[in-house]
């Protein structure tokens, strides 16, 4: 683990994410309900087209945000596998501590900023 983290920083951090884990479950539940192929009647209603496309986007639409989120919450559980192996704030990729002001605002960061920066590339 990286040594400039205190077992008190890694608590906050913890916390943190266990509440953004929760927060990110909730909104993918209300998502759900707001899905138009939620409505049962969805698909034996005689909707005009521009209507059944309207419908289509938004599914679309909430499908990617609900992938998105699923993804963050892998992200968190990793970063919460890693505080139990000792492993976190360490980069994926290159093995250097990731920089503390980038755990502060993601606490669930991967890589750090150099190595983020090349696998988007």
């Amino acid at each position: 683990m990286d040594k400039r983290l205190s077992k008190q920083f890694i608590d906050q951090q913890r916390k943190k994410m266990e509440e953004d884990k929760k927060k990110i479950l909730l909104h993918i539940e209300e998502l759900k309900k707001n899905d138009p192929f939620s409505d049962p009647d969805h698909a034996s209603d005689n909707a005009a087209v521009d209507t059944d496309v309207r419908e289509q986007v938004g599914h679309d639409t909430i499908e990617a945000q609900i992938k998105d989120l699923q993804r963050r919450i892998l992200d968190i559980d990793l970063a919460l596998k890693k505080i139990l192996k000792g492993t976190y704030g360490i980069c994926e990729k290159c093995g250097e501590p990731i920089p503390l002001p980038r755990i502060e605002l993601i606490p669930e960061a991967r890589f750090c900023v150099v190595c983020e920066e090349q696998l988007r590339k």
